[in-house]
C-alpha cells in the first residue's frame, strides 16, 4: 500500500476522498439530503400532525436502519468502480439461515455472527470472479440474484420461521431507551466514513474507482483493492440481514421485494457516482433515510405508497444526470 500523497495523486481531479472543509460541508450532497429530510418533516407534518409523532419518527428510523447499513458497503463498492445487484437476496438467504440457527439451538451470538461471515466469504468470491476471471459485477451479481433467489425458494418454500428464543431479537432491544438498529446505523455509518477518509484502504478504494490505470501506476494494487471493498460490503451485508431478521418475531424465508433497488438508490441518491470514484458513506445514509420518509409521507397524504418507487427511480436519474454534467463541466476545465 503506498502513503497517502501516492494514493491522492491517483485520484483524477475532484474524484478524492471528501475532506471536511466548511464550504465542502455546507454545499455537500449531504447536507442537501439532511434539509430534504427535514423540509418533508415541517411540510407534510404540518398537513398531518401524526406524521411528527414519535412513534412515526421511530418507526421511519428503525424499520429502515438495515437499508442504511446495506448501503454503506453498497457505497464502497460502487466507489470501486462495481455494482451488485445481489445484495437483497442475499440479506434473505443470510437471514433465514440466522433464524435456522436460532431455532435448531444454536447459541445466539452464533446466529449473529455466522450470517456476518458467510456473507464476507460470499461476496470476496464475487470479488474474485470480478478481478481474477475479470467478469463484470453486474454480470457476476445478476448470476448470483437469480442463484440465490431461486436456491432460497426451493430449499424453504416460501416458508416462515418462528418459534424463535427471546434472546435472538437483537433488532428489538432498547439500550438507554434508543432501538439497536439506530445504534448500528449511526456508529456503522461515522465508523465507515473515518476509514474510506483516512485509512489507505480506504483512499485506494477512491483511487481505483477513480482511475484504475492511474492508481495502479501509484504502486496501489487494484486487484487486492477491490478484493477488500467486496469482503466490506459482505461485513455491512452481514449486519443488515442480521438485523433484518431480528426486527420481527418471525422471519419469511423470502427476498424482500426491491430490497436491491433500496439499497442501490440509497448509495446513488447519497452522492456516490455509478461511475465510480466519488461519494461518501453518510451520503447513503441520508439517502436511506430520506427514502423511508419520502414513504411514510406518502402514507399520511394519503397517496398510495407504490409511487415511492417511481420517486426513486426519478432520484436515481436525476442523480445521474447530475454527475455526469459535474463530470462533463470538469472536462472543459481541464
Amino acid at each position: 500500500m503506498t502513503t497517502d500523497p501516492a494514493t491522492e495523486t491517483a485520484i483524477r481531479p475532484g474524484a478524492a476522498a471528501p475532506g471536511f472543509g466548511l464550504g465542502r460541508i455546507v454545499f455537500s450532497q449531504e447536507m442537501l439530503l439532511f434539509l430534504a429530510i427535514i423540509a418533508i418533516f415541517v411540510i407534510v407534518g404540518s398537513i398531518n400532525p401524526r406524521f411528527i409523532a414519535e412513534r412515526n419518527i421511530s418507526s421511519v428510523f428503525l424499520g429502515n436502519a438495515y437499508i442504511a447499513v446495506a448501503a454503506i458497503g453498497m457505497s464502497m463498492i460502487i466507489i470501486s468502480g462495481n455494482i451488485d445487484i445481489s445484495v437483497g437476496s442475499l440479506i434473505g438467504v443470510l437471514a433465514t439461515i440466522s433464524g435456522t440457527l436460532a431455532v435448531n439451538g444454536a447459541p445466539i451470538l452464533v446466529c449473529w455472527v455466522v450470517p456476518i461471515l458467510l456473507s464476507m466469504v460470499f461476496t470476496t468470491g464475487m470479488g474474485l470472479l470480478v478481478t481474477y476471471m475479470r467478469i463484470p459485477s453486474i454480470v457476476v451479481s445478476l448470476g448470483m440474484l437469480s442463484i440465490l433467489k431461486g436456491g432460497l425458494i426451493s430449499v424453504t418454500k416460501g416458508a416462515w420461521i418462528s418459534d424463535l428464543p427471546p434472546d435472538f431479537f437483537l433488532a428489538q432491544m432498547k439500550p438507554l431507551g434508543i432501538p439497536m438498529p439506530i445504534y448500528f446505523m449511526l456508529v456503522l455509518t461515522l465508523a465507515a466514513a473515518m476509514w474510506m477518509r483516512l485509512s489507505g484502504t480506504g483512499r485506494a478504494i477512491y483511487a481505483v474507482g477513480g482511475n484504475v490505470e492511474a492508481a495502479r501506476l501509484s504502486g496501489i494494487n487494484p486487484t487486492a483493492t477491490i478484493l477488500k471493498a467486496f469482503a466490506a460490503h459482505g461485513f455491512f451485508v452481514g449486519i443488515a440481514a442480521v438485523l433484518f431478521a431480528t426486527q420481527l418475531s418471525v422471519i419469511q424465508t423470502a427476498v424482500p421485494p426491491n430490497l436491491e433497488l433500496s439499497i442501490i438508490t440509497a448509495s446513488v441518491v447519497g452522492g456516490v457516482s455509478i461511475l465510480g470514484g466519488t461519494g461518501t458513506v453518510i451520503g447513503s445514509t441520508l439517502a436511506a433515510i430520506l427514502l423511508a420518509t419520502i414513504g411514510s409521507s406518502l402514507i399520511f397524504i394519503n397517496v398510495s405508497p407504490f409511487w415511492l418507487r417511481s420517486v426513486q427511480g426519478m432520484l436515481i436519474l436525476m442523480t445521474v444526470l447530475a454527475d455526469l454534467l459535474r463530470r462533463r463541466r470538469r472536462m472543459g476545465r481541464q
